[in-house]
């Protein structure tokens, strides 16, 4: 199914008929709700699932499904071509009480709200002797046979500060506020600043941080394609996903031919002013 939308509007345009509604796409970046620990800089994060954050949860799907989602795709992975989460079947309002995970509290709640019978899980990792999607230890091993193991805490340094910042907040601000930063390119936590800061490591024999790059996009090269996999003319696509996915998810939703990308700001901004 992979390339459908395109090939739908080449045929359209062959046919001199009106080429297929564009697939819209909103990618929702979040920070771990659960604190897996998983990343180079961690948020410790709040419990989620207090009455106070549930209310501000609820305002969020209910800006979301304005939005009129017909898919939601989340950070999973699950076999193809259907890619469902199976997981998604048994969701009912009590599995908030219980799992913190912004899969279920954000992907499962917005599809449940939207009404939507299934979830995709679209995330990409390798498997058997496909190449690891972040080789950061390699960068690592560099920076220390160079004596540059400083520039490379420099490189760091303004996601550190970032995340440090985000916890503060946490005592004062609501989830959708808390996002914003999160969906916002401009901000360490959402843009690319990090991985490009990298690239600096290398000596041309030994290019460490310009592989990770190669291999940071293809990993969220294999995630959009798998999108694709399922996505149709007119799809109104939610994707929740780990903020630091953000930039490469909405540069192919923005330039993929027969796809659009959706800022979810205002929708975070619009639940924000409803929960105040």
């Amino acid at each position: 199914m992979i390339g459908m939308v395109m090939a739908a509007a080449a045929a359209a345009a062959t046919a001199g008929a009106t080429p297929p509604a564009p697939v819209q796409v909103m990618v929702l970046g979040s920070y771990h709700f659960d604190n897996p620990g998983r990343d180079v800089v961690n948020v410790k994060a709040d419990d989620v699932r207090t009455p106070k954050r549930q209310r501000e949860l609820a305002a969020l799907a209910e800006a979301i499904a304005t939005f009129k989602p017909t898919r939601v795709m989340v950070e999973r992975q699950r076999p193809g071509p259907a890619y469902d989460v199976k997981e998604y079947a048994a969701f009912t309002p009590a599995v908030l009480g219980k799992d913190p995970d912004e899969t279920v509290q954000l992907g499962f709640r917005i599809a449940a709200r939207a009404g939507l019978k299934s979830v995709q899980g679209i995330d990409e990792q390798p498997q058997g002797d496909e190449p690891d999607y972040f080789p950061f230890d390699k960068v690592q091993a560099y920076a220390k046979d160079k004596g540059e193991e400083a520039k490379l805490d420099a490189v760091f340094a303004p996601l550190k500060t970032a995340a440090k910042a985000a916890e503060a907040r946490m005592a004062t601000q609501t989830i959708p506020q808390l996002l914003v930063p999160y969906n916002d390119e401009a901000s360490p936590m959402a843009g690319q600043q990090v991985s490009y800061g990298m690239l600096a490591f290398g000596d041309g024999d030994r290019q460490p941080g310009a592989d990770l790059n190669a291999m940071w996009y293809l990993r969220n090269a294999k995630i959009f394609a798998k999108l694709m996999n399922v996505a149709t003319p007119g799809d109104r696509v939610l994707v929740v996903y780990g903020a630091g996915h953000g930039y490469w998810l909405r540069h192919f939703a923005a330039t993929v031919p027969g796809y659009v990308s959706v800022d979810v700001k205002p929708y975070l901004k619009r639940a924000a002013a409803a929960v105040r």
